[in-house]
């Protein structure tokens, strides 16, 4: 394991992409549980590769949702419900992934949902260049509808219990402190433990960045 600063962590990421060559663009999945520090981290990434000169497609698994509708037939605070019924895979694959992969066209979509107005989105097809970088960040990467997709899989590593006051910090002007560790303890915690036992992510990572302490982060390189 390796302790630094934060831009030394960004430094080292940015080098692990750089050392993956093929002729598609490189596939970056960062996971980890919800509150973990995944996005801050994926848009912290995006900016050091920008600024490196790769072209950088970024984008989040907020994105892939089912509508409302269908994402609770098990209930709003179902940890399998959680886990099995929020994110359509079949979509993202096939208008992200599988298009930037080896023998894709290139031409791909970021996103078809908008969580906020609960509407199905239909972004222009953009085509990306052959050394672009996906940078995405999500929960649940690592599992097998999507595992075999990446190039890169990042893994971002919190304690679920600091993600819960993560969580109440962050919603705080939405949701009641109540309703936050409601949802963590009966729904995020749960679904991400099920995660754990059933898939293992971490043993998937390439790189696992501790991040209790995001400006004093730990990270360790595993080979697979």
């Amino acid at each position: 394991m390796t302790q630094g600063t934060r831009d030394e962590m960004l430094g080292r990421l940015a080098e692990a992409v750089r050392s993956v060559t093929g002729a598609h663009p490189t596939r970056v999945a960062v996971d980890g549980p919800p509150a973990a520090g995944k996005t801050t981290l994926a848009d912290e990434l995006a900016v050091v590769l920008r600024e490196q000169g790769r072209d950088v497609i970024r984008a989040t698994i907020d994105d892939f949702l089912f509508p409302r509708a269908q994402r609770y037939p098990r209930g709003e605070y179902s940890a399998e419900g959680c886990y099995y019924d929020t994110h359509d895979y079949d979509t993202l694959n096939r208008v992200l992934l599988d298009p930037l992969g080896p023998g894709g066209d290139r031409r791909f979509q970021h996103a078809v949902y908008d969580r906020t107005a609960d509407t199905a989105l239909s972004p222009p097809v953009m085509t990306a260049p052959a050394d672009a970088v996906l940078v995405f960040d999500g929960v649940f990467l690592m599992r097998p509808e999507l595992i075999d997709r990446w190039d890169l899989r990042i893994f971002v590593s919190t304690a679920l219990e600091k993600t819960v006051d993560r969580a109440v910090i962050r919603e705080r002007r939405v949701l009641s402190r109540a309703e936050v560790e409601r949802r963590w303890r009966k729904r995020y915690i749960p679904s991400q433990q099920f995660y754990f036992a059933t898939v293992h992510p971490t043993h998937h990572a390439n790189i696992i960045v501790h991040n209790d302490e995001p400006q004093q982060p730990v990270w360790e390189t595993q080979t697979h």
